[in-house]
């Protein structure tokens, strides 16, 4: 497949192409308008010469009209030879008799004629071979009318000019090659960083994701390049030492229960045993089992929120039914253990938008928790609030509490707050963190609260849905009620 044109270049050479045609833009713009300058200025100043000699000639004019054309005449050579500098001039009387003329004007073919005013008008002609800035007026002095053209050699400003033009087509290549080069050397000083950032992240693989890029000094696109390019490392880091610790954690939490299964079954068939024995062996691998099967559950349920498959059906549910039967739930479970239960629960109910199943788990993990890690005789109170734009579910027990150190990573996966929650209550650390996953995909969020000795209270706070009942018409229908969302957390 061919690529398209610009792919073939690498970033420094179109950077450098890029350069070069800016650059000689510039430059042929610069020596453009130079030319123009150039040609302005040298028309201004042999106007303005061709001009000064036409106002010589009329001081004389004024000076000599008055005693005749002889004397005019005679004032007028001594003029032209005073003006060494190529001057050249031609004057005529009203008759239109030259009273003086120079030589070149002779060869004139087609006459100037000035303008009828007492205008000055500018031409440009040849005269004996060369250019001239020629002034033209026709004037009125002592009551005389005179024409008068006066000229200015032009050739040596053309010569200049030209001296100009071919001092630009000998330095311009040089001008395009020099900038070409530095522009190459430019765009390979400032692709320097990002050299360095390849080579560097070439290096970076799974066995050194610690390694970081280079932070470039300067305060530019490369430097907050280099830092989000670092930002993403250690999120692919952290990722990566998660994944690899949630395969360990669930590996050896794994291991255990089927080991116990494989050790009673291997000790139960080395010799005949009474049937109250192998009912014990066979309750005690079904009791594994169980835990296994949740262990794996769990497992799955988790796998699943990453993959974002969790398969959730949100509708519109009244909040107070499910704590109710969280309630009851938590009553069943307490029974045995002598804790007593209270609950706090409006009677107005409390719509949110959720999955009816996922809710109810999470409130079973809490209440679980709850139940499991309070001393018999202790207490347990549920509590339902609702607030502007969030339900609030509390569940406070009397129970060991949980320590300061521990009580940011509760909610990670296989974390076991301490010796003593963990020894004798089984689980695999992974019901608070997807209580936390069940309560951040509904749009809330989780918290707990603890003292150690005194007991711990979990929250949950989920965005209500803003119900709206529209007013009872005349017939006495029944009130309907409109749902919208409000904004989550």
């Amino acid at each position: 497949m061919n690529l398209p044109s610009r792919a073939r270049f690498t970033i420094r050479a179109r950077l450098t192409l890029l350069y070069s045609a800016v650059m000689a833009l510039s430059f042929v713009a610069f020596f453009w308008v130079s030319d123009v300058g150039f040609r302005r200025s040298i028309e201004a100043t042999v106007n303005n010469a061709s001009r000064i000699n036409l106002e010589t000639i009329e001081r004389l004019l004024a000076s000599t009209a008055f005693r005749g054309d002889d004397k005019i005449r005679k004032e007028l050579r001594e003029l032209s030879e005073l003006w060494a500098n190529g001057a050249l001039f031609e004057v005529a009387n009203a008759k239109g008799q030259w009273l003086f003329r120079s030589p070149q004007f002779e060869q004139v073919s087609t006459p100037l004629i000035p303008p009828q005013a007492q205008a000055v008008a500018f031409v440009t002609h040849n005269l004996d071979f060369s250019q001239y800035r020629i002034a033209l007026q026709r004037a009125t002095i002592a009551g005389q009318l005179f024409e008068i053209h006066a000229a200015v050699p032009t050739e040596p400003f053309d010569q200049a000019l030209d001296h100009f033009r071919l001092i630009e087509k000998e330095i311009l290549p040089s001008l395009l090659l020099l900038a070409s080069v530095l522009g190459y050397w430019l765009s390979g000083r400032s692709l320097a960083p990002v050299n360095r950032i390849i080579e560097t992240a070439e290096l970076i693989g799974a066995q050194n994701l610690s390694r970081r890029l280079e932070v470039p000094k300067a305060r530019d696109e490369l430097r907050r390049l280099t830092e989000t390019l670092n930002a993403m490392l250690l999120r692919i880091e952290t990722s990566f030492k998660g994944i690899a610790q949630f395969t360990a954690d669930a590996s050896h939490d794994l291991r255990t229960p089927i080991a116990v299964i494989r050790t009673t079954a291997e000790v139960t068939l080395r010799r005949p045993r009474a049937d109250y024995e192998y009912r014990a062996a066979l309750l005690q691998i079904l009791e594994t089992s169980v835990d296994t099967s949740n262990l794996l559950e769990n497992l799955l349920t988790l796998a699943r929120a990453d993959a974002g498959a969790a398969g959730m059906e949100m509708h519109s549910l009244d909040l107070i039914t499910h704590v109710q039967k969280a309630h009851s739930r938590a009553a069943s479970l307490a029974a045995e253990k002598n804790i007593e239960i209270s609950a706090q629960i409006p009677k107005i109910s409390i719509h949110i938008e959720a999955d009816a199943i996922a809710i109810d788990r999470l409130l079973l993990i809490l209440i679980d928790n709850a139940v499991k890690y309070t001393l018999p005789g202790g207490r347990i109170e549920i509590t339902l609030r609702e607030s502007t734009s969030h339900a609030e579910i509390a569940i406070g027990d009397s129970g060991i509490g949980i320590a300061d150190s521990d009580l940011a990573n509760i909610f990670d996966r296989f974390y076991r707050a301490d010796r003593v929650r963990g020894k004798n209550n089984g689980g695999a650390g992974l019901g608070l963190a997807i209580a936390r996953w069940i309560a951040e995909v509904h749009g809330g969020a989780i918290s707990a609260e603890s003292c150690v000795g005194q007991g711990s209270t979990f929250r949950v706070r989920l965005p209500i849905l803003d119900i709206q009942p529209v007013p009872e018409d005349r017939g006495g229908l029944p009130l309907r009620f409109s749902e919208k969302n409000s904004a989550s957390l």
